[in-house]
């Protein structure tokens, strides 16, 4: 497995734990995996434009006031991106 592969599924776990959090009312535990997945972030080397634009925005999803919002962005973009992981990225 690739080091970046192992980078980007691991922000994929980071983003659902973001999401997991706030959905269950753990707002510690979600701004602490929403750090994780920015410094996740800066890991990864490689990846196609439409997911370099996705890690762009990140900064600006976590830091949203709705949480119920940002617990959904979170939720949609883990999936994007582990999907992308799945699709282009093999062993």
């Amino acid at each position: 497995m690739t080091q970046n592969k192992i980078a980007l599924s691991s922000l994929v776990m980071d983003l659902k734990r973001v999401a997991l959090g706030y959905y269950k009312g753990s707002e510690k535990m979600a701004k602490r995996f929403a750090y994780e997945a920015l410094k996740r972030r800066e890991e990864i080397d490689e990846a196609s434009p439409y997911i370099r634009k996705i890690l762009g925005k990140l900064p600006e999803i976590l830091s949203q006031e709705d949480k119920m919002k940002l617990a959904e962005d979170a939720l949609t973009y883990s999936v994007i991106i582990q999907n992308y992981t799945l699709k282009n990225l093999r062993s």
